[in-house]
């Protein structure tokens, strides 16, 4: 990182305020840290996080990725880039899909095309757990925005750029998640649930941060990685919040599923174990696949394996799960 230029679109997320901290309070070499986004408010609120008295590093570029004009002016001189920015509300992208698909797509390619078109080394991009195999709208975005990055590698010529995606499930305590909906209802004695046997994955903020810097530092290009996480019941974390509250069952929301999958059997025949992630590897790798699994140690998984929320072998618990809420989400929650 020392020297680099970072730029995270859609930085005023949950995810990109968690990069932030982590980059400026681990890597303070760093060069410049660019803040893209096109909230405003959101970039006012975060300068005020990260005051550039404190942290000379930090810029804020308002655009929408949507602009490719706007983001080849704001990758001059950029090294690495974290795309972070997406519609990512399941029934809002299914009340507007062309918007859905204007953001998620046509900004997805418009970032590539941008980063070929300056001198960016490295591109990491986020995915979901909604894309594997998806049923709504949002995951399939989002499962042709991955197959766009994984694809870029094969477009760049003698560039050296690298495209590589991360996968995860649900961030505890990010912006729209289930967990704070939860803690806001509990004030109402009432905690809806769409369906009883609902499973998710789940990883921290952190977690997240980790497995992009993961990726930053060690993909080949055209790798989609997945963490090895744990997976939480609905009616688990309805009880770690409110145990005391009514909990009517309403239905799933247009294009939710009860479980989510990170891996299905088909993406078994191209999938490693690296041990704290997988790796899901193009079918024609553009660099040495050999060097890649052999520097981390690789395991290929079984034919027909499959990684999904409700078939995991690793769950929260309710006691977990309000560890975890007071250490990740609300330091003053209780029971």
């Amino acid at each position: 990182m020392k020297n680099k230029t970072i730029l995270i679109t859609g930085g005023t997320g949950s995810l990109g305020r968690a990069l932030t901290s982590h980059i400026l309070t681990n890597f303070p070499d760093v060069k410049k840290l660019i803040i893209f986004s096109r909230d405003e408010q959101k970039q006012f609120q975060m300068a005020q996080e990260f005051p550039e008295s404190e942290y000379p590093q930090i810029r804020f570029f308002i655009g929408d990725v949507r602009d490719y004009e706007r983001l080849k002016r704001a990758f001059q001189q950029v090294d690495l880039v974290i795309h972070a920015a997406a519609m990512k509300h399941v029934h809002i992208a299914e009340y507007n899909p062309e918007e859905c698909i204007k953001t998620n797509i046509d900004g997805a390619q418009n970032v590539i095309n941008a980063c070929l078109a300056t001198n960016v080394e490295r591109v990491v991009a986020l995915s979901t757990d909604k894309a594997c195999a998806p049923i709504n709208l949002y995951g399939a975005t989002k499962l042709t925005s991955d197959k766009l990055f994984i694809a870029a590698n094969n477009i760049k010529g003698t560039n050296p750029i690298r495209f590589s995606v991360v996968r995860y499930g649900n961030v505890m305590g990010s912006n729209g998640s289930v967990i704070p909906f939860f803690i806001n209802k509990k004030l109402t004695g009432v905690l809806p649930i769409t369906d009883a046997n609902m499973t998710r994955f789940n990883i921290s903020l952190q977690g997240g941060v980790d497995m992009v810097m993961h990726a930053l530092g060690h993909a080949l290009g055209g790798e989609l990685f997945v963490p090895k996480i744990r997976s939480y019941r609905i009616m688990d974390v309805a009880e770690a919040v409110g145990p005391e509250c009514e909990k009517p069952i309403i239905g799933i929301r247009p294009g939710e599923k009860v479980h989510e999958e990170m891996i299905t059997s088909s993406d078994s025949y191209n999938t490693y174990d690296l041990g704290k992630y997988y790796v899901i590897v193009p079918t024609v790798p553009t660099r040495p696949l050999r060097d890649f699994l052999e520097q981390n140690n690789h395991k290929k998984v079984e034919e027909g394996f499959s990684y999904t929320s409700d078939k995991n072998t690793e769950w929260e618990t309710i006691e977990s799960l309000r560890a975890l809420i007071i250490e990740h989400v609300d330091p003053s929650f209780k029971v």
